[in-house]
């Protein structure tokens, strides 16, 4: 069940309905894995994939929070296997590669959903380049990594792959953004990239340019806390869609006049912004 919408947010996040028999006909005795399995939007896509005969492998970094989503759907369909890994070091990432090669049925999706949000301005960020080498290590080199070790399987089973993006990669750079921004955009633009050659090799593709979504991530942001937002169970509605009906792209209806917007008012958003934070 999802959580309640506001008036705004279900004009801006219209219903995602699931078709039930199409979602288990295409999902049928796929193994899929999910990155960023322990909360959020992971831990919902699991929790509705779990009611069907599918094998889920999540990924996430708390191994405690893995222990205990899997036990809480042990009554369920799927099959269920974990493995704690911290996707920014590169010994735990090789050693989740080398587990997921051994998989007897092989790999049909892989769901790149792992990520950290940084807000800071510039003139806070002088001294801590470690944001900008974090934010670059879970958002870009993480998914790069694992996705170079498990396209000859993905391939092998003519699998999907999906990448879990945000409008903003899209839009015109927000300031105080800037770590996270430059990280998502550039696993979008390598993973648009990756994509037009796989498909050759028969592997799909999807990218979910998402809006905000209320998870954990946007909490520490107090600006988020009363404006419109998606929830992670309706992002796993969409997930579990893709399945099925799979696009190379999704994203809100009214992304188009965001987009169009930020194509031709850039000059007067450069002009009006820096007065703005001056002010402020």
């Amino acid at each position: 069940m999802l959580p309640k919408y506001s008036f705004l947010e279900h004009l801006l996040f219209p219903p995602t309905k699931v078709h039930q028999k199409k979602l288990r006909q295409a999902s049928q005795q796929k193994t899929i894995l999910i990155t960023g399995a322990s909360y959020g939007i992971g831990e919902a896509s699991a929790r509705l994939l779990a009611a069907y005969d599918v094998h889920l492998i999540l990924v996430a970094r708390t191994a405690s929070k893995l222990t205990a989503l899997k036990k809480s759907l042990e009554d369920q369909t799927a099959q269920i296997s974990i493995y704690p890994t911290d996707l920014t070091q590169v010994e735990e990432v090789e050693a989740l590669l080398l587990a997921l090669k051994k998989l007897p049925n092989g790999l049909d999706v892989l769901i790149s959903n792992a990520g950290h949000s940084i807000q800071r301005p510039i003139q806070k960020s002088l001294e801590r380049f470690h944001d900008f080498e974090r934010t670059m290590a879970i958002n870009y080199f993480a998914p790069v990594r694992l996705f170079l070790g498990l396209m000859p399987l993905l391939e092998k089973r003519k699998g999907h792959m999906m990448n879990i993006s945000a409008i903003n990669v899209l839009l015109l750079p927000a300031p105080h953004w800037a770590a996270y921004q430059a990280s998502k955009t550039a696993f979008d633009q390598w993973f648009r990239s990756v994509a037009i050659e796989m498909e050759s090799y028969g592997v799909s593709s999807t990218s979910l340019y998402l809006p905000l979504v209320r998870t954990r991530m946007i909490a520490p942001t107090k600006a988020y806390q009363n404006v419109p937002a998606m929830s992670p169970e309706h992002v796993a509605r969409l997930i579990a869609k893709s399945l099925y009906r799979p696009k190379r792209t999704w994203m809100p209806w009214w992304s188009i006049f965001a987009r169009l917007g930020s194509f031709f008012c850039r000059g007067l958003w450069e002009f009006l912004v820096p007065k703005f934070l001056q002010k402020s």
